[in-house]
């Protein structure tokens, strides 16, 4: 059965910036503190709409993440969001050497921040290349990492196939843990950039049978240095990860 269903969104009123085909809003609430970001991205003329809601955990702190939609063999449709700091090589702390970082913003290519959305982005080959500031993701799918808990609406492409899977990947670096600790790896600079490796939330949707609202799981993790693209199911050695966030739920209207 296809019809509409409404967002249980609670959005606060926000002036708006725009950047090409998105917009972002943002504000104070009346105690002062901040409102709920709402990111829009506007990719097309599809029918289908997705009103994903990111809920901030405890452990929420500057991560980076991709939302990309697969169909139901797992081929990539279009990613729909990456956190700029990925999609341009360019990170609040530069990488300084040798395994070393520096306290200052600067280039720094990090295979194992988002290992399988990198595998599989627009433009993946067997030749993997990472994004870079000469060659970054184009601005379109990009935008800054929310500071708290956010909307992300975004008008597709082109029309989506009847069944689909919507997919989230995150990493925070750093954030290591009895099982995934500094000493696993010790000469992988790569893993040690990331320390729990990232976790994927999934989704699957039916466009003929749609819900009110989906709620996403996670799915398994990225490899620990970022070597291939795989998904690696047991997460049971992550902890404060699983935190990042609280809550992902979409409504998909169309």
């Amino acid at each position: 059965m296809i019809g509409k269903y409404m967002a249980i969104f609670t959005m606060a009123s926000a002036s708006l910036i725009f950047f090409g085909n998105s917009c972002t809003g943002t504000g104070k609430s009346a105690t002062g503190e901040q409102a709920t970001e709402t990111i829009t991205k506007s990719y097309g003329s599809g029918a289908t709409q997705l009103e994903i809601s990111f809920a901030a955990g405890k452990a929420h702190n500057h991560p980076t993440f991709a939302v990309w939609l697969e169909n139901s063999e797992g081929k990539l449709i279009q990613t729909i969001f990456v956190t700029r700091s990925l999609a341009t090589g360019y990170f609040n702390y530069g990488d300084a050497g040798g395994g070393k970082w520096m306290r200052q913003p600067g280039k720094s290519i990090r295979p194992a921040a988002l290992p399988v959305w990198l595998h599989k982005r627009e433009g993946a080959s067997d030749d993997f290349v990472m994004p870079t500031p000469e060659q970054p993701v184009a601005d379109a799918f990009t935008g800054a990492t929310p500071k708290a808990s956010f909307n992300l609406n975004v008008t597709p492409e082109t029309s989506l196939p009847q069944k689909f899977r919507i997919m989230v990947e995150v990493n925070q670096p750093w954030d290591w843990n009895r099982s995934w600790h500094n000493n696993r790896f010790p000469d992988n600079y790569d893993y040690r950039s990331s320390a729990q490796p990232s976790l994927i939330y999934a989704v699957d949707i039916d466009r003929m049978d749609l819900m009110p609202e989906y709620f996403f799981n996670p799915i398994g993790h990225g490899h620990p240095s970022g070597d291939d693209g795989r998904i690696y199911t047991d997460i049971s050695g992550h902890t404060t990860a699983l935190d990042i966030f609280r809550q992902i739920k979409v409504t998909v209207r169309q």
